[in-house]
């Protein structure tokens, strides 16, 4: 018996519970982040993600049995795009040229205040409001910037500079 190259993993939007659990990579992200399967040309990046998902949160971790959101940034951005970040997520939005939302690209980096700390959180941004972090409570997780809980924290986007 042969089973299908397609991944079986269930995809889900954290801040709406839309799950997807059909179809090849690019198929199961553009019906999570609601765009046109042409729309989504970095496959590396998906492929990436998907590596990743739902791995869990783990303070300084840096590996598939627990990340932190820095981690996570640092190694997306060093593996899918070949850039270099400092480690932290504070230092990390010091490294970006700043961005409006309705600017972000897949790729840019989206920062948060937690706890009243400026830039304690960050994920990648993707597609329609839609980001990539390493949730405390969740791991791995694809989250919507516009999902009331994380737009009242968020506080900085960018493009990391040249």
């Amino acid at each position: 018996m042969y089973t299908s190259c397609k991944s079986k993993k269930i995809l889900t939007d954290a801040s709406k519970a839309k799950s997807v659990s059909q179809g090849s990579l690019t198929e199961r992200y553009a019906a999570l982040l609601n765009v046109n399967e042409k729309d989504l040309v970095n496959e590396k990046l998906y492929s990436f993600i998907d590596s990743w998902m739902g791995v869990p949160h783990r303070l300084g971790g840096m590996d598939k049995k627990g990340i932190d959101c820095s981690g996570f940034a640092y190694l997306l951005e060093k593996d899918v795009y070949g850039r270099s970040l400092t480690r932290t997520a504070k230092s990390m939005a010091e490294e970006v040229k700043r961005k409006y939302e309705q600017e972000l690209k897949e790729g840019d980096l989206v920062f948060f205040d937690f706890e009243g700390q400026k830039y304690s959180h960050v994920g990648v941004y993707l597609h329609n409001n839609k980001f990539v972090h390493a949730s405390t409570s969740k791991g791995v997780i694809i989250s919507d910037l516009k999902d009331p809980w994380y737009y009242k924290y968020f506080s900085r986007a960018g493009s990391i500079k040249p």
